[in-house]
């Protein structure tokens, strides 16, 4: 008896853990051109179980042929996105910061006092937030200032006499980080031919971080918001700072 209830224990427990690591998987995907053809593989699982179970041999055979060129096929044609996922496995959370609240309201009041001002202008800018991806290797590539963020550094820094205007500003916690940061281009086909370079810059990095990018553009002076590799509408400085506060500080602030 006692036997039996440790195997069902045991079965539990990795069924448990099995369906944890691909719900994790799927939701790391989701929204990025490889989620798709994960979800194809998935079903191509199940459909394999389902044969083995009814021993249909011919059926099983077959699945287990393109099961094998499926994740050869992953595995070049998705080189890139799996070593970024690869390398954002081993991150720490970072994103509280051990910031209170009114802390980061106050950082996403800066913020977007600083993007109305610049947009006003039609001064172009890219502010990212760092969340629990560490931006290391962005912020070697720009000039180093961590002082407190305020709507007025971030305007001078962006003015275009001024010589940091150039590339992105990163901040983290309260500070800004760096100025005159390079970010990496999106390669996303559905926008590289319809978007500039500095939509492409904070597109490309939520593609390859959890970054947050507030960017101005300098032909419009339209404001956007890039997050996990795709762009949210702001319509409106209330619509920004709740955007903000949403990414920042969780769904549970939505519409506050």
């Amino acid at each position: 008896m006692a036997f039996e209830i440790l195997t069902y224990t045991k079965n539990t427990a990795e069924i448990l853990i099995m369906w944890f690591i691909f719900y994790r998987i799927l939701v790391f995907f989701q929204g990025t051109r490889s989620f798709q053809v994960l979800k194809g593989i998935i079903i191509i699982i199940i459909a394999f179980l389902v044969a083995q179970i009814f021993g249909l041999d011919t059926l099983k055979w077959i699945l287990t042929k393109i099961f094998a060129i499926s994740v050869i096929a992953i595995l070049i044609i998705f080189q890139q996105e799996l070593r970024l996922g690869l390398a954002r496995l081993g991150q720490q959370h970072l994103f509280n910061l051990s910031l209170e609240e009114s802390e980061v309201i106050a950082i996403v009041e800066e913020i977007t006092s600083a993007a109305y001002k610049l947009a006003q202008k039609k001064v172009g800018c890219i502010i990212a937030i760092e969340k629990e991806d560490k931006l290391k290797t962005y912020i070697e590539s720009g000039i180093f200032i961590d002082g407190k963020i305020s709507s007025e550094l971030l305007q001078s820094i962006f003015k275009p006499q001024s010589p940091l205007h150039d590339g992105g500003v990163i901040t983290r916690g309260e500070n800004i980080i760096a100025a005159s940061c390079l970010f990496p281009l999106s390669d996303n086909p559905n926008f590289s031919k319809i978007i500039g370079t500095r939509h492409r810059a904070a597109l490309g990095l939520t593609e390859q971080t959890d970054a947050i990018v507030v960017m101005v553009s300098e032909e419009s002076g339209e404001i956007s918001v890039a997050s996990d590799g795709r762009f949210i509408p702001v319509v409106s400085r209330e619509r920004l700072v709740n955007v903000l506060k949403n990414l920042l500080l969780g769904e549970t602030h939505k519409g506050k």
